[in-house]
């Protein structure tokens, strides 16, 4: 009997994002796989939206496909790559939320 065929794979088949080689999200350095996400989604014939939403897309996709099963290490890696994508394409990056003040002066 055939193993069934999961959604994710589907979708990541046949989606008009981008064509990946296998690999690209398991590289070790953030700028690599984000260098490599805009050269594809710059590249591709298959996505229906502009390059930096197709790149961006991608990396969320996986992020969210992997779920649990992605090392801290290996997701911070991804997040990264995703600030490395800003930049990449010109976009402020995402930095981390400022604290709220908390004494009585404005």
């Amino acid at each position: 009997m055939d193993k069934p065929e999961r959604w994710s794979q589907k979708v990541t088949d046949s989606s008009d994002a981008l064509e990946l080689e296998s690999g690209v999200f398991t590289l070790d350095d953030p700028r690599d796989i984000a260098r490599y996400l805009k050269r594809s989604a710059e590249q591709s014939k298959r996505r229906k939206s502009d390059p930096y939403r197709s790149a961006m897309s991608m990396l969320t996709f996986y992020i969210n496909r992997a779920g649990k099963q992605l090392s801290a290490e290996q997701k911070e890696r991804l997040e990264a790559a995703k600030d490395e994508l800003r930049v990449l394409f010109g976009k402020p990056r995402k930095g981390p939320v400022p604290a709220p003040r908390t004494d009585s002066r404005q």
